[in-house]
């Protein structure tokens, strides 16, 4: 992986986020949207185990719940963005329309 990666890795997820977990997930799914995709689909999951809202009346109250919008909205706007380890050429590869159609042509049996 090299730095502008992990610069990038650690823009999306946190500068506290450890690069040494962040190098092993890249080398196993060798780009860096599936890295980012997968920590914070592992936050969420940890987030969302435990109870999203606790209220003490007059004491205190936690609310995660704007935490996990936060990061919906943050996988949402990576369809958006470009990581360093891709190109413009590879999201279009697979929606590229074919500049060549061939088709077989078959003589016409009886009169036309």
């Amino acid at each position: 992986m090299d730095p502008a990666v992990l610069a990038w890795l650690l823009a999306q997820l946190g500068t506290a986020t450890d690069t040494a977990d962040l190098t092993l997930r890249y080398g196993r799914l060798g780009t860096a949207r599936g890295v980012v995709l997968e920590v914070l689909a592992e936050r969420k999951a940890k987030l969302i185990s435990e109870p999203l809202r606790l209220v003490v009346d007059g004491v205190v109250t936690l609310d995660n719940s704007a935490n996990v919008t936060a990061m919906e909205r943050q996988v949402a706007a990576l369809a958006d963005v470009l990581a360093p380890d891709e190109t413009a050429a590879d999201d279009t590869a697979d929606d590229a329309v074919p500049l060549l159609v061939t088709a077989p042509l078959f003589r016409c049996r009886g009169p036309r």
